[in-house]
């Protein structure tokens, strides 16, 4: 069921990313079902990944509708973002990491240089779900650690933005991404590594500068591959 869901997901993703959902659309479980050839239940479960990530939300009625993806909101949430990203990274390192917080990050960290060799030997193509499972992973725990519920809240209130959580990657529609956004990965991944460094060592002040300049570099990268998209899909048109 879980390979089943994921495969309903990133299908649903492609589409609405490829702009064969337009902002505003309803979509519907059973004419999805029949179209995919599943059953309603991992369409159900998809739909509530889909509204995690932002691109679908709950209509009052029931059923659900995609969002829309403004350039100028998503800058500005990545920004907010960063913010209390970077706050937490400075909580976890002026409070000590404790040793459980530190061996999950550094296995975030081993778990990503060794997905970026893996892409390395198989023409650059970076797998998206293990890069964005690994990534989550990472930045949940550091907000998890910083043990201060309100920015939490805070953080799960702006991610509600399409494409502003750190699930959500942006860089390709398929289960890889295209090789010239390795470049990008594996400038992502040292950030990570810097990061925990600085946790490590206690330098709350760089590791909350490191944190705010690495959503900053995925603020940039997602308003970049988008604005493409968008340009895209308006010659399509013409």
């Amino acid at each position: 069921m879980a390979t089943q869901i994921h495969t309903v997901a990133g299908e649903l993703r492609r589409r609405i990313m490829s702009g064969a959902y337009p902002p505003g659309e309803r979509l519907v479980e059973l004419q999805l079902a029949a179209d995919l050839g599943v059953s309603r239940t991992p369409i159900r479960l998809a739909f509530e990944e889909l509204v995690k990530e932002g691109l679908l939300e709950r209509l009052p009625t029931r059923g659900f509708r995609v969002k829309a993806v403004d350039l100028a909101d998503l800058a500005n949430a990545l920004d907010v973002r960063g913010a209390l990203e970077g706050m937490a990274a400075r909580l976890v390192a002026e409070q000590g990491a404790r040793p459980d917080v530190a061996q999950a990050l550094r296995d975030c960290v081993e778990e990503g240089w060794r997905l970026l060799e893996d892409a390395a030997g198989d023409g650059y193509r970076v797998e998206t779900p293990r890069w964005s499972a690994m990534n989550e992973a990472f930045h949940a725990a550091l907000v998890q650690a910083a043990g201060n519920p309100p920015l939490a809240s805070a953080l799960a209130h702006v991610s509600q933005i399409p494409l502003v959580g750190a699930a959500v990657l942006g860089l390709g529609l398929d289960d890889t991404m295209p090789p010239p956004e390795y470049a990008y990965i594996h400038r992502a991944q040292q950030d990570h590594d810097d990061i925990v460094a600085a946790i490590e060592l206690g330098e709350g002040a760089r590791a909350e500068s490191l944190m705010r300049e690495h959503v900053r570099r995925s603020r940039d990268n997602k308003r970049r591959i988008y604005q493409l998209r968008i340009d895209a899909l308006r010659r399509t048109a013409r």
